[in-house]
């Protein structure tokens, strides 16, 4: 629709979801050092609080530039959460609990990635994109300011630092602990990168390629959304049993057919099930890595360190979102993915040379 609004090519429209993840992505950096320095509960508020002001703001723009200025805003804003959340979780459970906690954390973010799609498209039926930005923006606020009042009454951050041990003090002193961190923050990074430049063409190439409506677009979009709300804890549950680097790198593994299928596989029943695999590959991800990094890094440089990893994917994706735009009008649905289906199958064979044989 908004395409449609302000006739925008594929490479424009590319830089309208990158404009928000180039400035999320940055974002990330300093507000995983501040996490760490002014408080978890106050960067989550500021990212949840932030993000809704500024997309009552996108709601309200008149103009294509006016829209990318305050996406950019959001993005901006909305750098405290990510950072912030995963280290306040991991300080209230056991290590071996850990991933689980992570995935049943997926679920929230997940459920309103499902039903965002969903809602706005309902909205926007009525009162246009708009309508959808506003609408969705309104209550969020509100949400943020009750969020942070139950946060400070129940005072989850001094629990947290109270329940910390000193076992991850020394943890990236051990022999080969620091290049397989490396080695996974890059994996998981690239294969998130990918993943978002590709999925965010999804509702694109239903449209152009497949011939479907654009509000059918959007249930697609939910269907891929929706696979977090079981595959988030089914990857943290996994991870806790049987190893982080195991999953992820089968996840990974399967990430570059899978978006190669989606040239091939017929629409329908076939192609909703390539894209709840798409979905279970980027909800299996996420717990898994965090609780990965989380694990290897001591308790006042975590959100730092996923600051630093959070800016990867983000940026990853702002960067190759225009690209995979460009290789769009250029070559085509089919070529592209394909190119960044052998792309990932590359990356996680090179990555896996560190860390094979490595359960955490």
């Amino acid at each position: 629709m908004i395409r449609s609004d302000f006739a925008l090519d594929y490479t424009q429209s590319g830089l309208v979801i990158s404009a928000f993840s180039l400035a999320y992505g940055i974002g990330q950096l300093p507000a995983g050092w501040l996490a760490d320095r002014i408080g978890r509960q106050v960067m989550i508020t500021i990212g949840i609080i932030g993000v809704a002001a500024a997309g009552l703001l996108v709601g309200l723009s008149q103009t294509y530039i006016m829209m990318i200025v305050f996406l950019v805003l959001m993005g901006v804003m909305g750098g405290g959460y990510h950072p912030a959340a995963p280290p306040l979780i991991s300080a209230l459970v056991e290590p071996k609990n850990r991933g689980r906690a992570l995935g049943f954390h997926v679920i929230g973010g997940s459920a309103s990635y499902f039903l965002s799609p969903l809602i706005a498209a309902a909205i926007a039926t009525t009162w246009g994109w708009r309508g959808s930005f506003i609408g969705l923006a309104a209550p969020t606020i509100l949400f943020g300011i009750v969020f942070y009042v139950l946060m400070g009454q129940l005072m989850v951050e001094e629990k947290a630092e109270s329940r910390t041990t000193s076992t991850h003090e020394e943890a990236l002193a051990k022999p080969g602990r620091l290049s397989r961190l490396v080695a996974f923050m890059i994996l998981s990074s690239s294969t998130g990168a990918v993943i978002f430049s590709t999925v965010a063409f999804i509702p694109l190439f239903v449209v152009d390629h497949l011939g479907v409506r654009e509000e059918t677009a959007a249930a697609f979009v939910a269907l891929i959304y929706s696979a977090g709300l079981w595959a988030g804890p089914l990857g943290g549950y996994l991870s806790d049993r049987l190893g982080r680097i195991p999953v992820m790198l089968v996840v990974c593994f399967i990430s570059g057919p899978i978006i190669y299928l989606l040239n091939l596989v017929p629409y329908g029943l076939a192609f909703g099930a390539a894209l709840l695999i798409v979905g279970m590959i980027i909800y299996v991800r996420m717990p898994v890595s965090e609780a990965y990094i989380v694990g290897q890094i001591s308790e006042q440089n975590r959100s730092t360190v996923l600051g630093i990893y959070y800016f990867s994917v983000m940026e990853g994706g702002g960067v190759l979102t225009p690209v995979m735009g460009y290789l769009i009008d250029h070559l085509g649905f089919y070529p592209s993915f394909t190119i960044a289906g052998a792309s990932l199958v590359a990356l996680t064979l090179v990555c896996s040379i560190w860390l094979w044989g490595s359960r955490d």
